[in-house]
Order: structure tokens, then C-alpha cells, then sequence
């Protein structure tokens, strides 16, 4: 089968989305656990050192579940796609165009720190590579199509 693939541009503007959608989510998420963490800590005599510190680690773990969370349960779903994808009309796949399983999300989100720790060339790789993925992509043997069949 024939797939159009989604390329640089439309990723780059569907990851702005999902940037967006994960900083505010996870800031009032955080904001909500923080003032919790505060009242319970200070209620039991705990130092403002000590609730800051309380609230930036656990603003922390927040973050980075939240993250690993929102993009592995989307690309999982029955979307196949996380939100800023899914308004683009892409979506993630196996290489038979077939949805991908929990461990394969996993692959591919992890795999983008690499992407990112080499310069972000792993990305960039996007524009370049004959099928449009990135060193995540080929690491998780994934695809990002547009949601339609050429």
C-alpha cells in the first residue's frame, strides 16, 4: 500500500499543538498539586524550603508522565494521533499502516530524546528521509501518514 506521508512542516506545526495543549495542561495541573502540596505541608509545619522543594519535584514528575502519557495514549487510541496531528489529518502507524501498540509508542516517544540530544538532527531528518521519518521513527519502525490512503 501507498501512503502519503506526513512531512516536516505539518509535524513541526502539529508539535507546536502538542506543545501548547502539554505546557498549559501540565501548568495547571501543577498549579493544582502545588497549592494541595503547600496547604498539607504547611498545615504540618513544613518550611517554605521545604513545600517549594516538595511542589518542584513533584511538578517535575507531573511533567514528565504527563508528557510520556499524552503522547503515548493518543498515538495508541483509536485516533492514532495525538491532538496536534489529528487536526492536521495525521496520524502514526506501524509500517503497514496499522495502528501501533503501547510498546512501540514507548520506543518512539523515548527514542526522541535521542532525536533531540544529537542537535535535533533526528528530526530534521524528517524533511530528508524517503518515507519522512525521523531517527524516532526508524528507531520505533513507525510511519506518520496522512490520515487518508493515496
Amino acid at each position: 500500500m501507498e501512503f502519503r506521508h506526513g512531512g516536516f512542516w505539518l509535524r513541526f506545526v502539529a508539535a507546536i499543538i502538542d506543545a501548547i495543549i502539554t505546557q498549559v495542561g501540565l501548568m495547571l495541573i501543577g498549579a493544582i498539586v502545588g497549592i494541595f502540596i503547600g496547604i498539607f505541608m504547611g498545615a504540618a509545619g513544613s518550611s517554605m524550603q521545604s513545600i517549594e522543594m516538595a511542589a518542584g519535584g513533584v511538578g517535575y514528575a507531573i511533567g514528565l508522565i504527563g508528557q510520556w502519557l499524552y503522547f503515548t495514549i493518543f498515538e495508541i487510541s483509536g485516533w492514532q494521533a495525538t491532538p496536534g496531528k489529528k487536526v492536521l489529518g495525521l496520524k502514526v502507524t506501524n509500517m503497514e499502516g496499522q495502528q501501533i501498540g503501547f510498546a512501540q509508542a514507548n520506543i518512539r516517544y523515548w527514542s526522541k530524546i535521542i532525536s533531540a540530544l544529537i542537535l535535533l538532527i533526528g528530526f530534521i531528518m524528517i524533511a530528508f528521509t524517503e518515507k519522512k521519518q525521523g531517527l524516532h521513527d526508524i528507531f520505533a519502525k513507525t510511519l506518520v501518514i496522512k490520515d487518508k490512503p493515496a
